[in-house]
């Protein structure tokens, strides 16, 4: 008989995810929920991959930022510019995640989307971790693609929810993942439709449409997805927002948050890890009905190799 999360250790998290998904689809118990409720929503930096010391897209962002300063140089006032094309790694990890991502949602105005798609892939064939020395795409967490799958063999849909944004994580999430593009919410520029010479496009454009981190993912859960997770899994006090509103809807629901405590294996990070700041969540878990799963304690394994 194959394992179950191979990855995780026989624990009492990896036990309460077993028993929370039998009884939600055990047909017949008071606990059951219809396949069409079952939805799982994740974020994605620090929950599906490593952030540390900066997310994914932040590197990516750097690469790019020192075409565009050629032509826009006044870009350079701005800190979180300033900072990336320095390198700066100690000034931007004092800077709140929506400062840090303002660049990337900046960098690639005047883009098509499918331009700026094909620009990503490109990157992630060949960009690498800057401490960890391995593909940016290699830092996957195996044991959570081990559960997104389990989730999905037992009639969960599963459902990304970052504050990345949202044509980025689209170009990997199937990939990585199993999760098609349709089913990633995320950070999104304002873009326009144009057409001409019989061909269409979706150029995106400078001005923040939506951020996706605290408050605003349940707004954009219900404006994308358009029902109640009952079973949400994030990493930070930025995720904290979407776990409570699943967690507090009516029947079995599940949250969890993932405590980064495994310096051996990848890095120890929590209160003071200014990007994304995890104490609320380690202060009030139990308050707010959340488990939190230890890096170190309840995974024996964190990349795929």
């Amino acid at each position: 008989m194959t394992e179950v999360l191979p990855s995780w250790n026989n624990t009492a998290t990896k036990a309460a995810i077993v028993d929370f998904v039998t009884r939600v689809t055990h047909v017949g118990g008071s606990d059951y929920v219809a396949p069409p409720e079952r939805i799982a929503t994740f974020d994605n930096d620090g929950t599906l991959w490593c952030e540390f010391p900066l997310q994914v897209q932040v590197f990516f962002t750097l690469d790019e930022l020192k075409r565009l300063t050629v032509t826009a140089p006044a870009l350079l006032a701005k800190p979180a510019f300033k900072a990336l094309l320095a390198g700066d790694l100690k000034t931007l990890m004092t800077l709140s995640k929506r400062e840090i991502f303002e660049p990337a949602f900046a960098v690639h105005a005047g883009m098509t989307v499918d331009e700026f798609k094909a620009t990503v892939g490109h990157w992630l064939q060949q960009a690498k971790h800057p401490k960890l020395g391995r593909l940016f795409a290699s830092n996957t967490y195996q044991p959570q693609v081990e559960l997104l799958q389990y989730l999905r063999d037992n009639g969960f849909k599963t459902f990304i929810v970052t504050g990345g944004g949202i044509e980025f994580v689209r170009e990997v999430s199937e990939q990585l993942y199993g999760i098609p593009p349709e089913q990633v919410v995320g950070s999104s520029t304002k873009a326009k439709f144009e057409i001409a010479d019989g061909q269409s496009a979706i150029r995106k454009m400078p001005d923040l449409g939506s951020f996706d981190d605290r408050d605003e993912k349940p707004v954009n859960i219900d404006l994308h997805i358009g029902r109640r997770p009952i079973f949400a899994f994030g990493n930070s006090d930025g995720d904290l927002a979407m776990l409570r509103y699943t967690l507090t809807g009516p029947g079995a629901r599940m949250g969890l948050l993932l405590h980064h405590d495994d310096a051996e294996h990848e890095f120890a990070y929590d209160r003071d890890f200014k990007p994304s700041p995890f104490k609320d969540g380690l202060d009030h878990a139990d308050e707010y009905g959340i488990r939190i799963v230890s890096m170190k304690n309840d995974w024996n394994r964190v990349f795929p190799d």
